[in-house]
Order: structure tokens, then sequence, then C-alpha cells
């Protein structure tokens, strides 16, 4: 009464060879796609981070520049609000990227297909 398991361990051991190199091909590829979505999380939060400061650098020269300057010698006003505005806009939009894309579903793949392999012997050894 050996369990189907080492039997089969013990008269094919190539098949379990290969079963679990097609777990640790299948872990390589969950990890490479984890890994690269938190690298892209990460790279658009520092993107933001730096805009952000960017952008509050160019509020600070715009403000020492209101205060500098006298009103009537601006030839762009409003450029004292837009030039420091867009790097905070992008900031935003590289956040709002950032958090929009979670890494939902990692290792799902692996984890379905140990739950069939574990149903597999559970009939394997009631019969």
């Amino acid at each position: 009464m050996i369990h189907p398991l080492l039997r089969l361990a013990a008269t094919q051991p190539h098949l379990l060879g290969d079963h679990v190199e097609a777990y640790a091909s299948m872990i390589g590829e969950e990890v490479s796609r984890a890994s690269t979505s938190w690298a892209v999380r990460i790279g658009l939060l520092l993107a933001a981070l730096a805009l952000a400061v960017v952008g509050l650098v160019l509020t600070g020269v715009s403000l020492l520049l209101v205060a500098a300057l006298p009103a009537s010698d601006y030839q762009a006003p409003w450029a004292l609000i837009v030039v420091p505005l867009v790097p905070f806009v992008i900031a935003v939009v590289c956040a709002m990227v950032a958090k929009s894309k979670p890494p939902a579903g990692a290792f799902e793949k692996i984890k379905g297909q140990l739950d069939a392999d574990m149903a597999m012997l559970r009939e394997v050894s009631a019969a």
C-alpha cells in the first residue's frame, strides 16, 4: 500500500522533475511580472515626488519674482502661475497612474495550479 506519489517517484522520477521544473518556470514568470509591476509603480511615484519638488521650487521662484519686481514690469504675469502648475499637474497624473494599477492577482496562477495538484492527490489517495 505505497502511496501513488511515492510509487511514481520511485518508478518515474523524471516526471516529478518535469513537474517541479514547470513550477519553477511558473514562479519565475510570476516573480518577473510582479517585480516589473512594482518597479513601474515605484518609478511613477518617484517621478511624482520629483515633479512635486520641482513645482515647489518654481513656486518659490515665482513668489520671489512677485516680491522683487514691480507689477508693471511683468511681461507675462500668467507665466508666474502656469509654469509652477505644470509640474504639479504632471505629478498628480503620475501618482494617479501609479495608484490605478495595483499588482492584483500576483501568484494566482501558481495558487490555482497548487490547488489542482492537491485535489488530484486527494482523489488518488482516496481511491
